[in-house]
């Protein structure tokens, strides 16, 4: 997925505590022409989710206060935003994680460290269904 112009002006929220997967998620999108909005744990998410809408959502499993799957859900069960695409971010590749997953609501499940295409592919494959 080389054309650079596919995904341009797309709005993608990151939501992890690690600064690390937020920054590098950060590089490979704005690269791709998105739009980026970032965040560091659910509550900080729900609140930025109102203000900017975003396309596709990219949410982390193991964070504090708020863990992947309850933002996951408190997304989904919202009406303007059950639609949006969320994507679970793990470093673990475990079918408890991905059932649990599907099961508050997620669009799929990307293992940490990803690659730039396959962060990429996903956003396509997800921005391409909503529009």
């Amino acid at each position: 997925m080389a054309d650079s112009g596919a995904l341009a002006g797309i709005k993608v929220m990151v939501i992890d505590d690690s600064n690390t997967i937020r920054r590098s998620a950060e590089i490979f999108l704005v690269q791709a022409g998105c739009q980026v909005i970032l965040a560091e744990d659910g509550f900080d998410a729900l609140v930025k989710i109102t203000d900017h809408a975003p396309d596709v959502i990219f949410c982390d499993i193991m964070m504090p206060r708020l863990d992947g799957y309850q933002t996951c859900a408190l997304i989904k069960k919202n009406p303007r935003f059950g639609a949006t695409p969320v994507i679970m971010l793990s470093s673990k590749d475990g079918l408890f994680d991905r059932a649990r997953g599907r099961m508050v609501g997620s669009d799929e499940y990307l293992t940490k460290p990803f690659t730039k295409d396959s962060l990429l592919k996903t956003v396509g494959t997800h921005a391409a269904a909503r529009h």
